[in-house]
């Protein structure tokens, strides 16, 4: 299973709108600094978006949205909202969010890359 097209291009016009690069893993594409992730795009075409507790609040309560599940047999992922379907087109909203949950992530403890042996 591949990410729906018409979903990944609203995923990554979010994602330059904020400046952001995207990097791409097992046929999903997704953001981090220093080793934290803090957006992602489902195989399932579900955006998810890290946020510190009280701006994941109040976004859950605005948007009526749900904690984010990456697939739907995996458990929530509980920093994670995921993005309804009907604003993931709306990059004005969504912007200042995906901001947010980067410098959430810039204060994050960094995580070490793994070793090569």
């Amino acid at each position: 299973m591949t990410v729906p097209p018409d979903k990944l291009r609203l995923y990554q016009r979010l994602v330059a709108a904020a400046g952001l690069d995207s990097k791409v893993n097992f046929g999903a594409s997704y953001t981090a600094v220093n080793g934290n992730m803090f957006s992602m795009i489902s195989k399932h075409g579900v955006v998810g978006i890290r946020l510190p507790d009280e701006d994941r609040a109040a976004f859950l309560e605005k948007y009526n949205a749900e904690i984010f599940r990456a697939d739907p047999a995996w458990p929530p992922n509980p920093e994670y909202v995921a993005v309804p379907e009907k604003l993931l087109k709306n990059t004005k909203a969504l912007t200042p969010y995906l901001e947010r949950s980067y410098q959430y992530a810039l204060n994050l403890r960094p995580k070490k890359s793994p070793r090569k042996k």
